[in-house]
């Protein structure tokens, strides 16, 4: 992919995040532009997609992402989602999309209240999405590592049956075979849920980090398919806009 053509990617940069140099580093791994954005601006600049990386933004003081949320650059966030523009939450940045109102649901303290730092293995629920297309329908789960304390994801139960009605449930925890089973279920998450999309399914966030597994050295490749997916649906978008001009 040629510099001019790249996605440009913004991450966003709070006090003590701690994942913003994986994800400009794994979105140039795959060919694609990335800048930091700090917390305190109020423009995203010339993007196509946004990425809230992990971390622990503002010592996760009240809970995970209640600070965050009101900081001047995630009113930026809201009006790119709300134009269509993809935003995908990573971690503590899943948590942040929640807090915000972007995403339903809220996490909350793992079930053993241990922190897990670990691979897990993800089924993917949905395909059909600019997040997933990527990823192989072969069956076989991916393999993505975890590092939180309160990635236990829950909602009500009118929500969780939007989501399961709307298939917004894009991730779920499961074993090495892809079965989903409470064995398998690294926090205690309502449905081994992992990960979600709002109903447009332009923002999507996930506790599991995809940033941290695009390169073989790492363990495991297959956080590029998620990023991948991003990346197919941003040039699919550029193209239909130069057709129609």
């Amino acid at each position: 992919m040629t510099t001019h053509s790249a996605m440009r990617f913004a991450i966003l940069q709070f006090p003590a995040s701690n994942c913003d140099q994986d994800c400009v580093h794994a979105l140039r791994v795959l060919g694609s532009q990335a800048k930091l954005v700090w917390h305190k601006d109020t423009s995203l600049g010339d993007v196509d997609a946004v990425i809230v990386p992990g971390g622990f933004s503002y010592g996760d003081a009240l809970r995970c992402g209640a600070i965050a949320r009101f900081s001047p650059v995630m009113q930026a966030v809201s009006r790119f989602a709300d134009n269509g523009g993809l935003v995908l939450g990573i971690c503590n940045g899943f948590q942040i999309l929640c807090e915000a109102g972007l995403l339903p649901g809220a996490l909350i303290r793992n079930r053993d209240l241990r922190f897990h730092c670990e691979q897990v293995f993800l089924k993917t629920a949905n395909f059909e999405t600019p997040f997933t297309s990527e990823i192989p329908r072969d069956g076989v789960p991916i393999r993505i590592p975890i590092a939180h304390g309160e990635g236990c994801y829950f909602a009500d139960a009118p929500t969780l049956e939007r989501l399961q009605t709307q298939r917004q449930i894009l991730w779920q925890y499961c074993d090495a075979k892809g079965a989903v089973t409470e064995a398998a279920n690294p926090n205690g998450s309502v449905l081994n849920i992992a990960g979600i999309a709002n109903e447009r399914f332009n923002v999507a966030g996930l506790m599991p980090h995809p940033d941290r597994a695009v390169e073989g050295i790492l363990g495991t490749e297959d956080g590029r398919s998620i990023l991948k997916s991003m990346i197919l649906a941003l040039e699919s978008r550029r193209a239909s806009a130069v057709a129609a001009a």
